[in-house]
């Protein structure tokens, strides 16, 4: 066998430190090495020129590159090797810049090095197979799973390039969270005002034929990969007619059933047909069928019988289906919850009356809320004093131990909005930190310091607050002690928690179904936190918003934007996706059918073939890691490049 060495200079970065010539000395008489050749600079244009001119002249069988890290060039190189006919796969690199010049100081010492490096790499080139890339169809469809602020913003980028796009929300109306927010931070915008353009757009647009929209659904089963996934989607029945409905609600007014309005977070009643909020989109009702008295034998049709349009828009016999999507990657963008505050029961969250979550709170302060927007406690007095307590879960090795990031600015807006509405309620911040970051949020705490009816005062742990109902209205029908100090209890008419931001509810269930992991807070884990925060670790699939951290609605639009960005780029109409040749195969005579490697595999690449009782590598979701042929205990899966054969004959070469 022919193998050609050639040695980088690397400018003067190799060349200080390491002595070609001895290097050179050293490999003499090294069975199969033809030729050693020496330049200044391999990856420059002149140096590419001459590897490509040198192999074509010489024509080995394998080549070494002893040069800086293969993560830098060893896909220059690899394009090298086939612009001048040879497979590329056919290459070994060394690593003697970083691994033996910039840490080895005797040049003596790191020349040997060095030789005993690219001896090893001799070895192992000669098992090099020459692997070829395979191209397969794929699909431009995309799938998204959230149609809040981040899911919308993917949507709508990449239904204006003409792609079709399939987006999922398992609630009754899209929009998100933020829908349900009277004012935002930092600048206390409408929220429904601010997000009105983009949802004009998704339903009535330009583009909106490219989009289509599955309210009340969720994704059961996705099969396949990328490129070429395939959804199962399961449609919750709405019980009225979404094209024909004009959502004038008379058949709300006369339904008899009154339910808990979870859109109020159960602070008031709906009826069990109802539109979901005021000025939800789509703007049609639906049935709650586990409230319904049809669900309870009665044939009520009370709802059908107002409605201004007549027979067949309440659709009484909806059912539940299954429906199934083809689509080439998926988005998940289903945002995130608040801690559950009851698991600090000092707190007094459900237990003491007008102690409020900041979402409750949210609601309280909206003018489609439970109370109309008036700021009143249960028993209808307005508030001479509201306690504000940031930081209820967050930064606790007891509860959560990261900082949301928005809990400081949910409250210091609820300050604003306060002041607005009662300019002499007294304002109480209770905080472990105060957290501003960015242009804008500082000035929001600003105002909020500024307010002559705000105090803030810190407490150091959570756990030592403990709210009670006073029995003593006088002053405030809630106290506030702080059990770590013996200062005066505080007096409030209203208390308002800001937890932490968590996993949304059904982020374990839906990584179940999606093949993707959680970190070690539960949101969705991405490839790289800093490099690739929207790709998760199966290919194809993408996070953006609050489901992969805590953050506010520009982040999240950003990073809908940014999934929306991989996705246009890595998918295109017509266009074959290439599969890397450097994955894992099964050896079937070796495989006992343990599955060991399936359940250890990171990427969910491993399948079981249940006839031949075989496992079995999707070589578009192999990653080529290495973890399956490292746990085989049979031996039986092989790694395309990285062979036992190759590895070994590595190691023999270095120690020779």
């Amino acid at each position: 066998m022919k193998i050609g060495v050639y040695f980088c200079n690397c400018g003067s970065n190799i060349s200080d430190k390491v002595d070609s010539q001895q290097v050179q000395q050293e490999l003499e008489g090294l069975a199969d090495v033809a030729y050693f050749k020496i330049n200044d600079l391999m990856c420059s244009d002149d140096g590419k020129q001459f590897l490509s001119d040198d192999i074509a002249a010489e024509m080995p069988d394998r080549i070494v590159i002893a040069a800086c890290s293969p993560r830098e060039h060893e896909n220059t190189f690899m394009r090298v090797l086939s612009g001048a006919g040879m497979n590329p796969y056919l290459m070994q690199m060394v690593n003697i810049r970083e691994q033996v010049a910039w840490v080895t100081d005797d040049v003596g010492k790191a020349s040997s090095k060095a030789a005993h490096f690219i001896k090893g790499a001799v070895k192992r080139v000669g098992f090099h197979k020459p692997l070829e890339k395979k191209s397969i169809e794929m699909s431009a469809y995309v799938l998204i799973i959230g149609a809040g602020p981040a899911g919308l913003k993917a949507a709508l980028s990449i239904a204006e390039t003409g792609r079709k796009v399939t987006l999922v929300e398992k609630s009754p109306a899209v929009g998100g969270q933020p829908v349900l927010y009277e004012e935002v931070f930092p600048n206390l915008e409408c929220a429904p005002c601010m997000l009105e353009p983009i949802l004009n757009e998704i339903l009535h647009g330009e583009h909106a034929e490219n989009i289509e929209i599955l309210t009340m659904s969720e994704v059961v089963e996705l099969t396949g990969f990328y490129g070429n996934f395939i959804a199962q989607i399961k449609k919750t029945p709405r019980y009225a007619d979404l094209h024909q409905c004009i959502g004038c609600g008379e058949c709300v007014s006369v339904c008899p059933v009154d339910v808990k309005n979870e859109f109020n977070n159960g602070l008031d009643d709906r009826k069990a047909i109802s539109l979901s909020f005021a000025g939800a989109l789509p703007n049609v009702p639906f049935i709650d069928m586990t409230a319904c008295l049809r669900a309870k034998g009665e044939d009520c049709r009370l709802c059908e019988q107002s409605c201004p349009l007549g027979e067949g828009i309440i659709l009484y016999d909806d059912a539940e289906e299954i429906v199934e999507r083809r689509m080439g990657a998926v988005i998940v963008a289903v945002g995130a919850s608040l801690y559950d505050a009851g698991l600090i029961p000092k707190l007094g969250a459900g237990t003491v009356p007008d102690v409020y979550t900041s979402f409750e709170f949210e609601r309280l302060l909206s003018s489609t809320g439970p109370t109309g927007g008036q700021l009143v406690t249960r028993s209808g007095k307005v508030p001479e004093s509201i306690a504000l307590i940031h930081c209820v879960g967050s930064l606790d090795s007891n509860h959560k131990e990261y900082c949301s990031g928005v809990c400081c600015q949910s409250a210091f807006k609820f300050n604003l909005m306060v002041e607005h509405k009662l300019h002499d309620t007294h304002i109480h911040h209770l905080y472990k930190e105060l957290v501003y970051p960015g242009k804008e949020e500082f000035f929001l705490y600003k105002r909020a310091k500024e307010n002559p009816n705000a105090v803030f005062t810190r407490y150091r742990n959570i756990a030592s607050l403990e709210i009670t109902a006073a029995e003593d209205k006088e002053g405030g029908s809630i106290i506030i002690k702080n059990t770590l100090y013996e200062k005066a209890a505080i007096k409030a008419d209203m208390v308002v928690l800001c937890p932490a931001l968590v996993p949304a509810k059904d982020t374990g269930k839906l990584n179940e179904v999606l093949g993707t992991t959680s970190d070690t807070y539960g949101f969705f884990e991405e490839l790289h936190g800093r490099l690739d925060s929207v790709r998760s670790k199966v290919r194809g699939i993408y996070i953006a918003g609050a489901c992969q951290s805590p953050m506010n609605i520009a982040q999240a639009m950003t990073q809908g934007m940014a999934a929306a960005g991989y996705v246009l780029n890595g998918l295109v109409e017509g266009k074959q996706l290439e599969i890397e040749p450097i994955t894992a195969s099964v050896d079937e005579e070796r495989c006992s059918g343990c599955k060991v490697c399936m359940l250890l595999c990171p990427y969910r690449a491993i399948s079981f073939d249940a006839e031949k009782r075989k496992s079995h590598v999707n070589e578009v979701l192999c990653q080529g890691c290495g973890t399956c042929v490292a746990a085989c205990p049979a031996g039986a899966m092989n790694s395309n490049h990285f062979t036992n054969e190759a590895i070994f004959a590595e190691i023999e070469g270095v120690l020779a």
